[in-house]
């Protein structure tokens, strides 16, 4: 029996009749031989660490744009956060954290950069945009050319991370609340670092319920999970503490996401994206060689949409310096 196969047949006796087991993946994309000493799930959590896309979430915006402090989230910082909650509620669960870690590790690989102002711009140019859908169209076709070959059960959890939809698994739907319960506590951090709100701001109601401090929000809403969704194939909060949590989401929307000074600079963000995806579509060979060839699988805005969305932010602003800021000329 390899390490695999033990580890397999520890599952099905310790994790919850809800978890999803390794061995009962609904596979890959295209066939491969099984790992000798990693699970199905286990193998897709290293080739996420590993991918390019994933390296690259560290220079890409949460919620503030090139931050000047060393402290601010990136998407990295935020995709490890999801993380750490996500393995801590299901580990209490008893379900399978592989999963778990693999699809939280792999959400937010397509994200754009500037964060959330890049995806709109792109959903409006573009006709259409959404993270989750490039996250799983990097995971499925573009790293390394071919996609990370990944198990369905981490591909649909990637799919279906944002709020509203239904991913097929229990460990897809705890990445899922996970993702709220990380970016609405560590965008309040960080919008108090940034002096845009301060902790006297934040609902005096949702406060009571929650908790004070950063660490007894986020502990509240984990054990409030795990207490009512025990033994269950659902995930459930009380009503209180749900509720506590979507007015918080909705005074982040208000003060910060949507009207605060910290997004003064969006706008300028979104023209710059708006500016290269139309110099792309109008001249595609100022895009990198394997973006030419990409075009005769996915057509010319297809590939032009990828090859923004996988930018980081600052590779963005040297793209966009290369092609339309005048550089300076010496001769000695």
């Amino acid at each position: 029996m390899s390490f695999r196969e033990y580890y397999e047949a520890l599952e099905k006796k310790i994790l919850s009749p809800y978890a999803t087991l390794s061995s009962q993946t609904k596979g890959r994309q295209r066939p491969m031989t099984p790992c000798r000493l990693r699970t199905a799930f286990q193998r897709d959590r290293d080739r996420i660490i590993h991918c390019k896309s994933f390296r690259r979430l560290k220079h890409k915006t949460q919620v503030f744009l090139s931050p000047e402090g060393d402290h601010y989230r990136t998407r990295l910082t935020h995709t490890l956060e999801v993380s750490q909650i996500a393995r801590t509620i299901a580990r209490a669960l008893r379900l399978n954290e592989d999963l778990t870690e693999a699809v939280a590790l792999g959400h937010d690989i397509g994200h754009t950069p500037f964060g959330h102002a890049g995806e709109r711009v792109l959903d409006r140019i573009a006709g259409g945009f959404a993270h989750n859908i490039q996250s799983l169209r990097v995971v499925e076709f573009l790293e390394n050319g071919t996609g990370l070959n990944l198990t369905h059960e981490v591909r649909d959890g990637i799919k279906n991370h944002k709020k509203g939809n239904k991913p097929e698994t229990l460990e897809g739907s705890v990445v899922n609340l996970s993702d709220r319960i990380a970016y609405i506590n560590h965008d309040i951090d960080d919008a108090v670092r940034a002096g845009i709100i301060s902790l006297e701001d934040l609902p005096e109601e949702c406060i009571g319920v929650l908790g004070r401090t950063h660490g007894e929000r986020i502990n509240t809403m984990i054990l409030d999970v795990v207490a009512q969704s025990q033994d269950s194939p659902k995930l459930y909060m009380a009503s209180d503490v749900e509720k506590a949590m979507e007015t918080l989401r909705d005074f982040m929307f208000e003060r910060v996401y949507l009207h605060s000074a910290a997004k003064s600079e969006e706008g300028k963000a979104e023209r710059i994206i708006e500016i290269l995806y139309r110099s792309f579509c109008d001249k595609p060979e100022l895009m990198p060689p394997y973006c030419m060839e990409n075009i005769k699988k996915y057509g010319r805005k297809q590939v032009v949409v990828d090859y923004i969305a996988g930018m980081t932010d600052r590779y963005t602003l040297k793209v966009f310096e290369t092609l339309f800021i005048p550089q300076g000329w010496y001769k000695y």
